[in-house]
Protein backbone atom coordinates (compact mmCIF):
# COMPACT_ATOMS: atom_id res chain seq x y z
CA UNK A 1 0.00 0.00 0.00
CA UNK A 2 2.79 2.39 0.97
CA UNK A 3 4.83 1.44 -2.11
CA UNK A 4 1.80 2.03 -4.35
CA UNK A 5 1.31 5.51 -2.87
CA UNK A 6 5.01 6.25 -3.25
CA UNK A 7 5.01 5.14 -6.90
CA UNK A 8 2.35 7.72 -7.74
CA UNK A 9 4.52 10.64 -6.65
CA UNK A 10 6.66 12.53 -9.14
CA UNK A 11 10.38 11.80 -9.29
CA UNK A 12 11.45 14.99 -7.49
CA UNK A 13 9.18 14.24 -4.52
CA UNK A 14 10.37 10.64 -4.43
CA UNK A 15 14.00 11.79 -4.42
CA UNK A 16 13.25 14.27 -1.65
CA UNK A 17 11.60 11.63 0.53
CA UNK A 18 14.42 9.16 -0.18
CA UNK A 19 17.10 11.61 0.90
CA UNK A 20 15.14 12.76 3.93
CA UNK A 21 15.61 9.14 5.03
CA UNK A 22 19.37 9.33 4.37
CA UNK A 23 19.49 12.59 6.35
CA UNK A 24 17.60 10.87 9.17
CA UNK A 25 20.20 8.08 9.25
CA UNK A 26 22.97 10.68 9.50
CA UNK A 27 21.12 12.15 12.49
CA UNK A 28 20.77 8.68 14.06
CA UNK A 29 24.53 8.26 13.79
CA UNK A 30 25.14 11.70 15.27
CA UNK A 31 22.77 10.84 18.15
CA UNK A 32 25.24 8.19 19.36
CA UNK A 33 26.95 11.09 21.11
CA UNK A 34 24.10 11.09 23.67
CA UNK A 35 24.68 7.43 24.57
CA UNK A 36 28.43 6.99 24.94
CA UNK A 37 31.65 8.91 25.43
CA UNK A 38 33.55 6.92 22.80
CA UNK A 39 32.98 4.46 19.98
CA UNK A 40 35.05 1.33 19.40
CA UNK A 41 37.52 2.11 16.62
CA UNK A 42 37.29 -1.37 15.10
CA UNK A 43 33.53 -0.96 14.85
CA UNK A 44 33.90 2.43 13.17
CA UNK A 45 36.48 1.12 10.68
CA UNK A 46 34.21 -1.83 9.86
CA UNK A 47 31.25 0.50 9.32
CA UNK A 48 33.33 2.81 7.13
CA UNK A 49 34.59 -0.13 5.08
CA UNK A 50 31.03 -1.39 4.62
CA UNK A 51 29.99 2.11 3.54
CA UNK A 52 32.65 2.00 0.83
CA UNK A 53 31.31 -1.33 -0.41
CA UNK A 54 27.76 0.02 -0.55
CA UNK A 55 28.88 3.04 -2.56
CA UNK A 56 30.90 0.97 -5.05
CA UNK A 57 28.03 -1.46 -5.66
CA UNK A 58 25.51 1.37 -5.98
CA UNK A 59 27.77 3.13 -8.47
CA UNK A 60 27.49 0.24 -10.89
CA UNK A 61 24.08 -1.38 -10.44
CA UNK A 62 22.07 1.76 -9.74
CA UNK A 63 23.96 4.25 -11.91
CA UNK A 64 26.41 2.95 -14.53
CA UNK A 65 24.31 -0.03 -15.68
CA UNK A 66 21.23 2.14 -16.44
CA UNK A 67 23.49 4.75 -18.06
CA UNK A 68 25.00 2.16 -20.42
CA UNK A 69 21.58 0.75 -21.25
CA UNK A 70 20.06 4.13 -22.04
CA UNK A 71 23.05 5.10 -24.20
CA UNK A 72 22.48 2.07 -26.46
CA UNK A 73 19.68 3.97 -28.23
CA UNK A 74 21.77 7.11 -28.73
CA UNK A 75 23.89 8.24 -31.69
CA UNK A 76 27.19 7.62 -29.86
CA UNK A 77 28.79 4.33 -28.75
CA UNK A 78 27.19 3.27 -25.41
CA UNK A 79 30.49 3.50 -23.58
CA UNK A 80 31.06 7.15 -24.52
CA UNK A 81 28.43 8.93 -22.33
CA UNK A 82 29.20 6.61 -19.41
CA UNK A 83 32.94 7.17 -19.67
CA UNK A 84 32.69 10.93 -20.09
CA UNK A 85 30.19 11.32 -17.26
CA UNK A 86 32.16 9.01 -14.96
CA UNK A 87 35.43 10.89 -15.44
CA UNK A 88 33.74 14.29 -15.14
CA UNK A 89 32.18 13.20 -11.85
CA UNK A 90 35.59 12.29 -10.46
CA UNK A 91 37.17 15.51 -11.73
CA UNK A 92 34.34 17.57 -10.22
CA UNK A 93 34.86 16.03 -6.78
CA UNK A 94 38.62 16.43 -7.13
CA UNK A 95 38.12 20.14 -7.81
CA UNK A 96 35.70 20.56 -4.91
CA UNK A 97 38.13 18.68 -2.66
CA UNK A 98 40.89 21.16 -3.55
CA UNK A 99 38.71 24.25 -3.06
CA UNK A 100 36.33 23.44 -0.18
CA UNK A 101 37.88 23.95 3.27
CA UNK A 102 37.46 20.67 5.19
CA UNK A 103 39.00 18.45 7.84
CA UNK A 104 38.72 14.68 7.86
CA UNK A 105 37.51 13.09 11.14
CA UNK A 106 40.21 12.36 13.75
CA UNK A 107 42.73 14.48 11.83
CA UNK A 108 44.64 17.38 13.44
CA UNK A 109 43.87 20.94 12.38
CA UNK A 110 47.27 21.13 10.70
CA UNK A 111 46.06 18.64 8.05
CA UNK A 112 42.97 20.66 7.06
CA UNK A 113 42.55 20.90 3.28
CA UNK A 114 41.10 23.38 0.82
CA UNK A 115 41.48 27.13 0.41
CA UNK A 116 42.24 29.01 3.66
CA UNK A 117 41.06 26.13 5.91
CA UNK A 118 42.69 27.51 9.07
CA UNK A 119 40.26 30.46 9.07
CA UNK A 120 37.40 28.05 9.86
CA UNK A 121 36.49 26.37 13.12
CA UNK A 122 37.06 22.64 13.54
CA UNK A 123 33.31 21.97 13.68
CA UNK A 124 32.76 23.78 10.38
CA UNK A 125 35.59 21.90 8.69
CA UNK A 126 34.28 18.50 9.87
CA UNK A 127 30.77 19.25 8.60
CA UNK A 128 32.18 20.39 5.26
CA UNK A 129 34.21 17.16 4.98
CA UNK A 130 31.11 14.97 5.32
CA UNK A 131 29.15 17.36 3.10
CA UNK A 132 31.75 16.64 0.41
CA UNK A 133 30.69 12.98 0.65
CA UNK A 134 26.99 13.76 0.69
CA UNK A 135 26.92 15.78 -2.55
CA UNK A 136 27.46 12.75 -4.83
CA UNK A 137 25.28 10.55 -2.62
CA UNK A 138 22.34 12.92 -2.83
CA UNK A 139 22.92 13.44 -6.53
CA UNK A 140 22.97 9.66 -7.06
CA UNK A 141 19.61 9.20 -5.36
CA UNK A 142 18.16 12.13 -7.30
CA UNK A 143 19.19 10.93 -10.74
CA UNK A 144 18.18 7.35 -9.90
CA UNK A 145 14.61 8.50 -9.25
CA UNK A 146 14.80 10.87 -12.21
CA UNK A 147 15.76 7.94 -14.43
CA UNK A 148 12.36 6.39 -13.79
CA UNK A 149 10.87 9.00 -16.13
CA UNK A 150 12.94 7.48 -18.97
CA UNK A 151 11.17 4.14 -18.43
CA UNK A 152 14.36 2.07 -18.57
CA UNK A 153 14.07 -1.64 -17.68
CA UNK A 154 17.14 -1.37 -15.44
CA UNK A 155 15.86 1.81 -13.73
CA UNK A 156 13.11 0.65 -11.37
CA UNK A 157 11.39 2.22 -8.41
CA UNK A 158 12.50 -0.57 -6.09
CA UNK A 159 16.06 -0.20 -7.36
CA UNK A 160 16.04 3.53 -6.60
CA UNK A 161 14.58 2.80 -3.16
CA UNK A 162 17.32 0.22 -2.58
CA UNK A 163 19.92 2.86 -3.46
CA UNK A 164 18.42 5.32 -0.95
CA UNK A 165 18.29 2.55 1.67
CA UNK A 166 21.91 1.56 1.08
CA UNK A 167 23.18 5.13 1.22
CA UNK A 168 21.09 5.74 4.33
CA UNK A 169 22.71 2.77 6.08
CA UNK A 170 26.20 4.00 5.25
CA UNK A 171 25.32 7.51 6.48
CA UNK A 172 25.13 6.19 10.04
CA UNK A 173 28.92 6.03 10.54
CA UNK A 174 29.29 9.44 8.88
CA UNK A 175 27.08 11.03 11.54
CA UNK A 176 29.14 9.32 14.23
CA UNK A 177 32.37 10.44 12.56
CA UNK A 178 31.41 14.11 12.97
CA UNK A 179 29.69 14.19 16.36
CA UNK A 180 32.12 12.04 18.37
CA UNK A 181 35.34 13.98 17.55
CA UNK A 182 33.56 17.23 18.40
CA UNK A 183 32.43 15.76 21.72
CA UNK A 184 35.99 14.63 22.47
CA UNK A 185 37.15 18.20 21.76
CA UNK A 186 34.91 19.44 24.59
CA UNK A 187 31.79 20.51 22.68
CA UNK A 188 28.45 19.84 24.38
CA UNK A 189 26.45 16.76 23.37
CA UNK A 190 23.66 18.87 21.86
CA UNK A 191 26.00 20.95 19.73
CA UNK A 192 27.96 17.85 18.69
CA UNK A 193 24.72 16.22 17.58
CA UNK A 194 23.61 19.36 15.76
CA UNK A 195 26.79 19.57 13.71
CA UNK A 196 26.75 15.81 13.10
CA UNK A 197 23.28 15.77 11.58
CA UNK A 198 23.84 19.07 9.77
CA UNK A 199 26.12 17.40 7.25
CA UNK A 200 23.24 15.24 6.02
CA UNK A 201 20.92 18.10 5.11
CA UNK A 202 22.71 18.70 1.81
CA UNK A 203 21.69 15.31 0.40
CA UNK A 204 18.02 16.30 -0.12
CA UNK A 205 19.17 19.51 -1.85
CA UNK A 206 21.48 17.61 -4.24
CA UNK A 207 18.79 14.97 -4.84
CA UNK A 208 16.12 17.50 -5.82
CA UNK A 209 18.53 19.29 -8.16
CA UNK A 210 19.63 16.02 -9.76
CA UNK A 211 16.16 14.57 -10.29
CA UNK A 212 14.74 17.86 -11.61
CA UNK A 213 17.65 18.28 -14.03
CA UNK A 214 17.32 14.87 -15.64
CA UNK A 215 13.55 15.20 -15.89
CA UNK A 216 13.87 18.54 -17.68
CA UNK A 217 16.77 17.53 -19.91
CA UNK A 218 16.36 13.80 -20.51
CA UNK A 219 19.24 13.48 -23.04
CA UNK A 220 21.74 14.24 -20.26
CA UNK A 221 20.52 11.27 -18.19
CA UNK A 222 23.31 8.82 -19.17
CA UNK A 223 25.88 11.51 -18.38
CA UNK A 224 24.16 12.43 -15.10
CA UNK A 225 23.97 8.81 -13.92
CA UNK A 226 27.61 8.12 -14.70
CA UNK A 227 28.65 11.53 -13.30
CA UNK A 228 27.13 10.56 -9.94
CA UNK A 229 28.88 7.20 -10.12
CA UNK A 230 32.26 8.79 -10.82
CA UNK A 231 31.81 11.26 -7.97
CA UNK A 232 30.99 8.45 -5.54
CA UNK A 233 33.93 6.30 -6.65
CA UNK A 234 36.26 9.28 -6.17
CA UNK A 235 35.01 9.71 -2.60
CA UNK A 236 35.48 6.00 -1.88
CA UNK A 237 39.01 5.91 -3.30
CA UNK A 238 40.16 9.26 -1.87
CA UNK A 239 38.66 9.11 1.61
CA UNK A 240 36.46 6.16 2.60
CA UNK A 241 38.90 3.28 2.01
CA UNK A 242 42.01 5.11 3.32
CA UNK A 243 40.01 6.33 6.34
CA UNK A 244 38.83 2.81 7.18
CA UNK A 245 42.41 1.48 7.17
CA UNK A 246 44.42 4.30 8.75
CA UNK A 247 44.05 2.84 12.26
CA UNK A 248 45.55 -0.54 11.37
CA UNK A 249 42.32 -2.50 10.90
CA UNK A 250 43.02 -3.21 7.23
CA UNK A 251 41.74 -6.79 7.07
CA UNK A 252 38.56 -5.96 8.98
CA UNK A 253 37.90 -2.91 6.80
CA UNK A 254 38.53 -4.87 3.59
CA UNK A 255 36.21 -7.72 4.59
CA UNK A 256 33.57 -5.19 5.67
CA UNK A 257 33.85 -3.48 2.28
CA UNK A 258 33.12 -6.79 0.57
CA UNK A 259 30.15 -7.42 2.86
CA UNK A 260 28.80 -3.92 2.17
CA UNK A 261 29.23 -4.49 -1.57
CA UNK A 262 27.39 -7.82 -1.36
CA UNK A 263 24.52 -6.39 0.70
CA UNK A 264 24.00 -3.49 -1.71
CA UNK A 265 24.22 -5.84 -4.69
CA UNK A 266 21.53 -8.06 -3.17
CA UNK A 267 19.32 -5.07 -2.35
CA UNK A 268 19.64 -3.60 -5.82
CA UNK A 269 19.38 -6.79 -7.86
CA UNK A 270 16.73 -8.52 -5.75
CA UNK A 271 14.52 -5.47 -5.31
CA UNK A 272 15.26 -3.96 -8.72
Amino acid sequence: MLLEWFSQLNAVTQALIGTLFTWFMTAVGAAVVFMTRSVNQRFMDAMLGAAGGVMIAASYWSLLAPALEMAEDGPLPPWFPATVGFLLGGLFLWGVDKLLPHLHPNAPMSSAEGILPQRNRRSTLLVLAITLHNIPEGLAVGVAFGALAADLPSASLTGAIALALGIGLQNFPEGVAVSMPLRRDGMSRRRSFFYGQLSGMFEPVAAVIGSAAVMLIEPILPYALSFAAGAMIFVVAEEVIPGSQENGNKDLASLSLMIGFAVMMILDVALG
